[in-house]
């Protein structure tokens, strides 16, 4: 799996022409699935993302999570994280999982990381054609994947 996560004061997504979600102060993150991630991968990744410190204490350190702020994320679904551009110019997204194992593991994001944290996860509707719209804070902007935890 991975993800970019983007500390924001606010974040939307639109499809077809209407608001479906929208947080104020939060993370976007776009997660990527691949076809080689488990539910080991889902648990590590959500709670590194509930857990991060990227949000400025009293003293302008990026001391506090999202828990400290009172924020919420909206998840997107982003397949095009695992793009290979390796040959030529049109990306291949061969590692990018499938619907049939991404849908699930999405799902099951959602609700791993909805509890891990107090605010809301909202999110996009998966493998729509979203609007993403957000006024990135900082900017901060983390990318995590699981194939790299050490």
């Amino acid at each position: 799996m991975r993800a970019v996560i983007q500390r924001v004061t606010r974040a939307s997504v639109t499809i077809n022409g209407t608001i479906k979600s929208e947080i104020g102060t939060g993370f976007l993150v776009l997660l990527g699935i691949e076809d080689t991630d488990t539910d080991e991968d889902l648990v590590w990744l959500s709670g590194k993302i509930a857990r991060l410190r990227v949000f400025s204490d009293e003293n302008d350190l990026m001391n506090r999570s999202l828990d400290d702020v009172h924020g919420d994320v909206l998840l997107i679904s982003q397949f095009t994280l695992f793009a290979s551009t390796k040959k030529g110019n049109r990306p291949s997204y061969i590692r990018a999982a499938r619907p049939e194992k991404a849908i699930p593991m999405y799902e099951a994001f959602i609700k791993q990381l909805q509890s891990e944290i107090q605010g809301n996860v909202l999110t996009g509707e998966f493998g729509a054609d979203m609007k993403v719209d957000l006024l990135n804070d900082g900017p901060v902007t983390i990318v995590i994947d699981t194939k790299n935890k050490e």
